[in-house]
């Protein structure tokens, strides 16, 4: 849809106040009226194309705003949001560096999600159509919600009813979750570990068990098999395959610590196996 009104009206006013000269000058400045008229009206620019950029940025839209929303939910799942809960949510934000009117969106989000009114299913599905063709994103969408709800320190029956109730709106098997949902506990238990190494009576075996785990393979894997599975899990979540197919690029610095907790797992179990 074309939208002319500005540059008509801009023209007419520049010629008589103006001459050939304010006639352009008017014609531009109602270009620019018209261009914003159509981002008010239509919620995209009316003269931009609907080309690959233009999909994927509605895609990181739909993503951005059900992120944040369902994490509210699940923040306030057990009946109140803890201080650890907000601190996470507030983290993630540090994290992918929001601040002004993004970081207030998000928190918006994040408070639309508190309530038990707003309706989270439109969110869901929009989610799930984007998922069918980008499995990825399906996997860091929850990474990102578990490390938010493992903030004090467990998940809640109430928080692991509302994650069944999600997976299944989702399309996401409860294999694929539980899988999911122990590599995010062994590398959050990994990391508490790394950060007191230097504290007597640490425990290797107990890192070498979580490095597995991140990974997503058993002890008696073969070297072949680890090596796939490290590659594979580096392919899933490498930051820039991630937003091509819609991740916020905000999100990218997350991604990044994802790769880095498997690189991490996989050099660990390297080590120990040399």
């Amino acid at each position: 849809m074309t939208f002319w009104f500005g540059k008509a009206m801009g023209a007419v006013i520049g010629l008589f106040s103006g001459g050939p000269f304010g006639l352009l000058v008017g014609a531009f400045a109602g270009h620019l009226f018209d261009q914003t008229l159509g981002k008010m009206l239509l919620g995209q620019s009316a003269i931009e194309s609907t080309g690959p950029r233009s999909e994927r940025a509605q895609v990181q839209q739909v993503f951005f705003r059900a992120t944040f929303r369902v994490m509210g939910r699940l923040a306030k799942a057990d009946g109140r949001v803890s201080e650890q809960e907000i601190d996470a949510a507030s983290h993630i934000m540090d994290q992918m560096g929001l601040s002004g009117p993004q970081r207030t969106n998000a928190i918006q989000f994040f408070t639309e999600g508190k309530d038990p009114d707003v309706d989270l299913m439109p969110d869901l599905n929009r989610l799930r159509e984007l998922f069918a063709q980008r499995a990825g994103l399906a996997q860091m969408f929850l990474e990102i919600q578990l490390s938010v709800a493992y903030a004090d320190g467990r998940l809640s029956i109430e928080e692991r009813r509302l994650f069944d109730r999600i997976c299944r709106a989702l399309d996401i098997g409860a294999f694929q979750f539980e899988w999911i949902n122990g590599r995010v506990q062994a590398a959050m238990r990994g990391a508490g570990q790394r950060q007191q190494q230097s504290r007597p009576g640490a425990q290797p075996q107990s890192q070498l068990r979580d490095a597995y785990t991140v990974l997503g393979v058993k002890a008696e894997a073969s070297d072949e098999e680890l090596k796939k599975a490290y590659r594979r899990l580096m392919n899933q979540h490498h930051p820039d395959k991630l937003v091509a197919k819609g991740l916020p690029e905000e999100m990218m610095k997350l991604a990044k610590e994802k790769t880095q907790e498997i690189q991490t797992a996989y050099d660990l179990v390297r080590k120990a196996r040399a």
